[in-house]
C-alpha cells in the first residue's frame, strides 16, 4: 500500500482543483471539445457516463489512484482534469444527486465537493449501517454497505430533497441532515461516530 499523500503533494493538488474549478468557472460553453475527450481517452475513461465514472473513480485501491487526474464531484456534474493541462465535464441527470460521506472516529478533514482522486477518509473499507429517510417518511436507504478503499460511502439520493442520515458502526451512530440541491455539498466529512 502505498503511503499517504504528503502534506506538499495535497497542497498541489488542492492548487490543481482550485485553478480547474475557476477557470472551469471563467470559460465559456465554446471551449474546444477534443481537450476533454483527448483526457477520457488519455485516461481510459473514455465511453462512459459521469455514474459510472465517478463509481469507478469512488472504487479505486488508494495505490491505483492516478496520480496526475483530478475528479471533482459538484452537485450537476463530474468536472476532470489533468496535469497537462486537459480539462472536461460530464453533467450529472436531472434526478440524482451524488454525496460521498466519510464517518469518522478520530480523524477528518474539510471538504465541500468531493475530489475522487484525492480525498481520503479515516474508514477505510468498513461494514456500516446506513439509513436515509426523506422528509415524508419515506424509507429510501436502510442497508449495510462498505466505504470504499479511500474511506467513503458513496450515496445516489433523488434530488431537491432534504433527508435524514444516519450511519451505525459497532454500536456507534452520527446522524445528520444532508440537502441534494444545486448549492448542496458533495462531500460530508462530519459525521463523526460517537456511543
Amino acid at each position: 500500500m502505498r503511503p499517504a499523500p504528503t502534506l506538499a503533494r495535497r497542497r498541489l493538488l488542492a492548487g490543481l482543483v482550485l485553478t480547474s474549478l475557476a477557470v472551469a468557472g471563467c470559460s465559456t460553453d465554446s471551449a474546444p471539445e477534443e481537450s476533454g475527450e483527448d483526457l477520457l481517452d488519455a485516461h481510459g475513461l473514455q465511453n462512459r457516463g459521469a455514474r459510472t465514472l465517478i463509481e469507478e473513480l469512488e472504487a479505486l485501491p488508494l495505490a491505483d489512484r492516478p496520480s496526475d487526474l483530478l475528479a471533482a464531484v459538484l452537485p450537476d456534474r463530474l468536472d476532470l482534469s489533468d496535469a497537462s493541462g486537459r480539462q472536461t465535464s460530464l453533467s450529472l441527470s436531472d434526478e440524482d444527486f451524488y454525496v460521498s460521506v466519510a464517518p469518522f472516529v478520530d480523524t477528518t478533514h474539510d471538504c465541500f465537493h468531493h475530489s475522487l482522486t484525492t480525498c481520503v477518509g479515516e474508514l477505510q473499507e468498513q461494514d456500516l449501517e446506513v439509513h436515509v429517510v426523506a422528509a415524508d417518511g419515506t424509507v429510501l436507504v436502510d442497508e449495510m454497505r462498505t466505504t470504499a478503499p479511500n474511506g467513503f460511502l458513496g450515496l445516489w439520493l433523488p434530488r431537491g430533497q432534504e433527508l435524514a442520515l444516519t450511519l451505525t458502526r459497532d454500536g456507534a451512530s452520527a446522524s445528520t441532515q444532508v440537502t441534494t440541491t444545486a448549492d448542496s455539498a458533495t462531500c460530508l466529512t462530519t459525521m463523526q461516530l460517537t456511543d
